[in-house]
This record gives C-alpha cells, structure tokens and sequence, in this order.
C-alpha cells in the first residue's frame, strides 16, 4: 500500500506577493446572526485579549490569538521561561463515553488506551490504515467509561464515529461528541504557585505531571490537568459549557498578574516548542509521515492488538527522518529548503527564532535517512539568503523533560544582545 499521497506543490501568485491573512476582532453593528459563525468560533475568554488588538487564526474552526501588536513573541518566550503565562488555545476536546468507550479508541490509536488509569492524561495519535499520521492529542481519562480527546487541529471526530461499529467482538455501545469544553494553559515556572493560589480548596494530590483532577476556582467546578505545550512546568484547564467560564478566567488572570503572569498568542509556543520537539499537526507530520519517520515510534504499541495502521506499520521502515535544526543569525525559510552540494535533502516543517540559543531553530524532515544529527546542511532563510545549518536531537535541551515533570527548575539568564 502506498502511503498517501502528498498534496500538490502550491506555486506562489503574484496577485498575492507580501500578502498574509488574518482574522480581526470588529464591532458588529447588526443584532442578525449569521449561520457561518460557528466556523470562526472565539474562545469563551478571548475578551481577555482584546486589549493587545489581537490577530486571529482558525484552529479547529475556533480563533486563536496567532499575534499581538503591543507584546512581541520574544516577550512572551521569556516569560514563560521566567514566569508564567497564560494562553487560550483552539485544541478541540471530543468526549467518547460509553461501556466500549476503551475498546473504540484502542481501535483508533496506536497507544495502550487501557493503560490510561482513570485521573490521568496520555499522549496519543491515530494512523489512517496505510500508517500515516492523521492528528494528536492528549487524552483525559475522566472515569472508566468516559474520556476527552484534546485534539491538534483536524478532524478526529469523524473518524471515531466512522470505527464505532462492529469488529471481532461484536457491536459498539459509545457514544461520540463535542461537548463544547474550551482549553486554556497557565504555564512557566511559576504556574503551580499560580495554581495554588487560585483554587478555592488545598492543592490536589497527588498531581503528577499528565494527572488531572477537578477542583474549584472562583466557585465553579474546573477539570485541570499537568500538561501544556511549551515543555515548561504547567497546568491547563477545562471550561465546560455549565461553569461560570467568565468568573473562572478572570480570577486566573487577576490573581497570576502577582506572579508576573501575562496573557499571550500562539507566539510564546513558536520558538519554545520548537526546542523541546514538540511536533504541529498538519506542519510537523500529515498524512504522507509515518510514527517512526515522526520520530514517534516508541508510542506505537504493536503488542496491545489490532488497530487502524497496525499492519502497514509492522512493515514500514523505522527510520526516524525527524530531527531539530540549529541555524547561525537567520531563520530557516518553510517548505524544501535544505541541501547538501546543491542537492535538496530535507524539509524544513516549523521555524524560528530563540531568544535563549540566540539562533535559528525548525523541526526538519530528512528524505535521506543517512542525515541525521551533526549533519550539515545549506539552509534558505526567510531573508533570502543560504546559511549552514547543523542537524541536532530533539528536544533541544532538557531531553529527559525534567522541566515540565517538575523536578528540574532551570530559569535562564537573558542573554545581552551583542
């Protein structure tokens, strides 16, 4: 079977030269609803943002602050290595609840779903059936039978809906749907002393990293979980549609600006991420990448049964072809942008710029399974120019996650700028 078939290359328009694209947040001057509104949802507590005139971006048909005018992305990268943030994301919950509940996701993802024990989080990703990656996430085991799927953007929805019939066993009972919970993520150095003083009772325990527990804040019931995306200690929270979502976010925010917090956009996890090789749907891998090529073979658990992929992946080559990027005073331009010799060899997938390494830093994709970390490769940067670039591991540091486990306080020094 041939794994997928990867989209065309989109040749760049003229008509469209300098131009980028964003959604802005504007007065409406009519009371009429519009029925395309629920494709450009914002986020219950995107008022909180407002004032830093925000542009937008569509994430699971939901808006999420990708810039601010008035709070640079190297800004927010040093307070969440600092301090503390706070960052109302588009991840996309989807429960699935019912006496199969368990059996449909160990269908769908290469992971030990029954592993999972109830109040706690798991990494995972489903493959189509020829083994390429579709979307990841994180898994919330709320009780035995019932669980949230974060998800990255995508469609897992479908996909679960389309699987929850018969197999070998018999028929599914298990039900599928957006509960309408919204995801917003405190984190930085600082978060659990943030954590502690917001909760109305003492602080949950155990709270291991990937726990959740459900607590209250501001008087309201909120699901938190020890998770997030920057590599950095931290914790997120769960708005479902009941609470008083408004009284929830807004004493977070007021009492987290006593430890130095700020509200952010998708800026603070660009660089960040990046060096801790947290990987982006859809950039990162797509239908065309397999788990191992992905770099995450190790989470696919042949020995658990049967699941959509298995039989493709036990043939697929296991070659990682996944690895960082280190760039000298230039950030590497997107899309096939390395060579060796004049020769393309790879593809440059996430780029950017930190703050803490003071280079260029990108998640690559190597077509040749011979470059792997201390290659060297010709880079094309943003500016336009061909820079050296060397191959390294991810994560870029801290590659035993001692950070966000909580049992590695590391705040850096901000580098003087020469």
């Amino acid at each position: 079977m041939t794994l997928g078939t990867p989209p065309p290359k989109q040749l760049p328009s003229d008509r469209l030269g300098g131009l980028r694209f964003a959604v802005k947040a504007i007065e409406q001057t009519s009371k009429r609803q519009t029925e395309f509104a629920r494709s450009m949802l914002p986020h219950p507590l995107s008022y909180q943002e407002l004032a830093h005139d925000p542009e937008y971006m569509l994430y699971n048909s939901r808006l999420t602050p990708s810039a601010f005018v008035d709070v640079s992305d190297d800004e927010m990268y040093w307070k969440v290595r600092r301090e503390v943030i706070l960052r109302h994301t588009g991840e996309l919950p989807i429960e699935i609840v019912g006496p199969d509940a368990e059996r449909l996701l160990n269908r769908v993802f290469a992971r030990d779903v029954s592993k999972v024990k109830v109040g706690r989080c798991s990494y995972q990703f489903a493959c189509y059936h020829d083994g390429g990656l579709i979307n990841d996430g994180v898994l919330l085991r709320l009780s035995e039978d019932r669980f949230w799927m974060a998800q990255a953007d995508g469609d897992l929805l479908n996909w679960y809906r389309a699987h929850a019939v018969n197999d070998d066993v018999g028929p599914m009972d298990v039900d599928v749907f957006d509960p309408g919970v919204w995801v917003s993520q405190v984190q930085g150095p600082r978060s659990v002393e943030v954590l502690e003083a917001v909760i109305d009772g003492p602080m949950p325990e155990p709270f291991r990293y990937f726990d959740l527990a459900e607590v209250s804040i501001a008087g309201q019931p909120v699901v938190i979980g020890r998770s997030g995306f920057t590599n950095e200690l931290g914790w997120e929270f769960y708005l479902t549609p009941d609470i008083d979502r408004a009284a929830v976010g807004d004493h977070i925010l007021s009492i987290g600006e006593a430890f130095g917090m700020i509200i952010t956009s998708s800026g603070v996890f660009r660089a960040r991420r990046i060096e801790a090789g947290l990987l982006n749907a859809g950039s990162d891998f797509d239908a065309t990448t397999t788990p191992f090529a992905a770099g995450l073979g190790g989470f696919v658990d042949f020995d658990k049964g049967d699941f959509i992929g298995r039989a493709a992946l036990v043939d697929a080559d296991r070659s990682c072809r996944t690895w960082g990027l280190r760039t000298n005073s230039g950030v590497a331009d997107l899309g096939d942008t390395l060579s060796v010799d004049r020769r393309p060899v790879g593809r440059v997938c996430s780029s950017g710029w930190s703050p803490y390494q003071q280079c260029g830093v990108a998640i690559v994709r190597m077509e040749d399974m011979t470059f792997g970390p201390g290659a060297a490769v010709n880079v094309v940067c943003a500016d336009g120019d061909i820079r050296a670039g060397e191959l390294c591991t991810l994560p870029m540091f801290d590659a035993e996650r001692l950070i966000p486990r909580g049992k590695l306080v590391d705040i850096p020094d901000i580098p003087e700028i020469r």
